[in-house]
């Protein structure tokens, strides 16, 4: 008989139709995988396999939209999910109402809650009455949500980044590795291949509570350096220095490998699925493990090869995750974020349905940002949320010495300050968008080109994480060139989700925020020759530190911010969320 090793996941549900879904589940051998829902609705996949695994990603079709249904997932016709001991609700499927036809009397629209953060450090504590770094906001989550199921719960769940620890194992994973292999030989605790990465989402998903949240709440995944090594693609130096190490080609191999199978294959639709060849091959094989190999090595050794940036729409909502790891040019004098073609794409997927409208009708017909819901809107959606796993906007003197560091090593101070750059920027993890300067600009006129078009969006989001901390930023326009966006425009950064929160870490972002900060900063610009920014920004809120998330709730064209911490109940009662911000999308605090 046929076990369930891991899953189910609900990864991607139908907001055109409100009528498909696709379940992720792995299995402990070959077999036919089915998902069965009470009202007949369900759907069945052969499991396919990669490196003695077998994984199958169930599309589930005939649902009802703008209803709740619960499912079951069977093994060779085996009941294995839900689990006969399991002590939360049963797993559902929430699909969204069909929208209304076009000319219908406009009414106001159910919300989109989108849930997000990163950095999740999945290792269970050792004490189970006490975690040294804090409760998990996922856990803390999953029980708020499995105590009142009638409550609202997320529509889509956005992971930032660092969902898995590559460079970073727990002491239980350390004593498994040690079964295995040599510690003492490279790359040591790390993990080193393809299984060992399996151990990982093990550790992370199989967690009581995560395994039933994300079987329960649709998820929407990007990697970030974590999820294969600490400041994973830095620079071209870095790169050659990595590549020269004997392990790592098994470990990147093994890290895309892995991230394709748990993470991207879930992020697409059925009809994305349905053009993938890869996904097409591995199927059909009868092992696709050398395809899916090749396949990331290709991967990593051109950073235009493939695309793991994806799109999702929820009605009126559009999610662009941009993948800010493994599409970097490297190559100094070229450094970019992104490649030519990624950033083309990025920007084709924003623009879609914003451009074209006769923009003499002015910011009226693009509705307000008041929180009223104007039916008539021209534009093709009313919200953008732009996934970046690294921060946009970072405090300012961050960003400074980021832009300081990058004039450096591209040599506008000599040699030996190019040489003393390199060092800084390996050591001090100098290496978000800022240190791209080019990509920064480019990023920073795509959102400002998306916000002034005619029908633009009435808020654009800045979802990002990895810097342990969070706040919400807002660009100043006032020294724009041009005229400046009509969208409501934010950086929202929140992370971790459960990691450890250094007193360096506290201190230094905190100056970083501070006017002291910023002055230090611009002394920093000057020592690089950097020109003066085009675009400032300022903090609106925060920073905050803690194991939290944030939750953006969009109604119509208004926009609503939630930041909760996890943290223990003091009643004993395990832990909770609790609210360290509640407002709207302008900064206006609300009752």
């Amino acid at each position: 008989m046929a076990g369930l090793r891991l899953g189910p996941l609900l990864r991607h549900v139908d907001w055109e139709t409100g009528t498909g879904a696709t379940i992720w589940v792995e299995a402990d051998r070959p077999c036919e995988a089915e998902v069965r829902c009470p009202d007949g609705a369900g759907g069945t996949a052969r499991t396919w396999q990669i490196a003695g695994h077998h994984y199958a990603l169930i599309p589930v079709t005939g649902l009802r939209p703008g209803a709740e249904t619960a499912y079951q997932v069977l093994l060779d016709g085996e009941q294995v999910w839900p689990l006969p001991d399991s002590s939360f609700p049963a797993s559902t499927i929430r699909t969204p109402a069909p929208a209304p036809a076009p000319g219908a009397d406009a009414t106001d629209p159910p919300p989109v809650r989108v849930a997000f953060g990163s950095c999740r450090w999945a290792a269970p504590p050792s004490d189970a009455s006490h975690d040294p770094v804090g409760p998990d906001a996922l856990d803390t989550l999953a029980q708020a949500l499995a105590r009142a199921p009638e409550a609202p719960r997320p529509d889509v769940l956005v992971l930032l980044g660092d969902q898995v620890y590559a460079d970073e194992t727990s002491a239980e994973t350390r004593r498994w590795l040690a079964e295995r292999r040599d510690l003492s030989e490279p790359p040591g605790e790390q993990v080193a291949d393809y299984e060992e990465y399996t151990r990982l989402y093990y550790e992370s998903w199989l967690d009581p509570e995560v395994r039933w949240l994300l079987s329960t709440v649709p998820s929407c995944m990007i990697f970030d350096d974590h999820d294969v090594i600490d400041d994973w693609n830095t620079s071209e130096a870095w790169q050659r220095r990595m590549r020269a190490t004997p392990w790592w080609r098994e470990r990147i191999l093994s890290g895309l490998m892995s991230y394709w199978v748990h993470q991207h294959l879930g992020n697409l639709s059925p009809a994305e699925l349905a053009a993938d060849p890869l996904y097409a091959e591995v199927r059909a094989a009868e092992d696709g493990t050398e395809a899916l190999r090749e396949f990331a090595a290709r991967a990593d050794a051109d950073p235009g090869y493939t695309r793991w940036s994806y799109r999702r729409d929820f009605g009126r909502t559009r999610l662009l995750m941009v993948d800010t790891r493994a599409a970097r040019v490297l190559e100094e004098g070229r450094r970019a974020m992104l490649t030519d073609k990624e950033f083309a794409w990025v920007r084709e997927q924003a623009m879609d349905g914003v451009g074209g409208f006769p923009d003499s009708a002015g910011p009226e017909t693009s509705g307000g940002n008041d929180g009223s819901y104007d039916g008539g809107h021209d534009g093709g959606y009313d919200h953008l949320l732009l996934g970046t796993s690294l921060p946009w906007l970072l405090p300012h003197f961050v960003h400074d010495v980021e832009a300081w560091n990058a004039s450096l090593c591209g040599g506008r101070r000599g040699g030996r300050w190019a040489r003393i750059g390199e060092d800084l920027r390996q050591r001090g993890d100098l290496e978000h968008w800022a240190a791209f300067p080019e990509s920064f600009d480019a990023l920073t006129d795509t959102i400002a080109e998306v916000g002034g078009a005619p029908g633009a969006p009435a808020t654009i989001s800045v979802l990002s994480g990895d810097v342990h901390h969070a706040y919400v930023a807002a660009p100043d326009w006032s020294r724009w060139p041009s005229r400046p966006p009509r969208s409501q425009v934010r950086q929202l950064t929140c992370s971790p989700v459960h990691n450890s929160i250094y007193a360096f870490i506290r201190l230094g972002f905190r100056f970083g925020w501070s006017a002291a900060g910023r002055a230090l900063g611009r002394a920093f610009r000057r020592h690089g020759r950097v020109p003066y920014p085009r675009l400032s920004w300022h903090k609106t809120g925060g920073p905050w530190f803690g194991n939290q998330l944030m939750t953006l709730t969009l109604r119509g064209r208004s926009a609503h911010l939630r930041l909760d911490q996890a943290q223990s109940d003091p009643s004993g009662g395990g832990a909770r969320l609790v609210a360290a911000l509640e407002t709207d999308w302008a900064g206006r605090p609300t009752p």
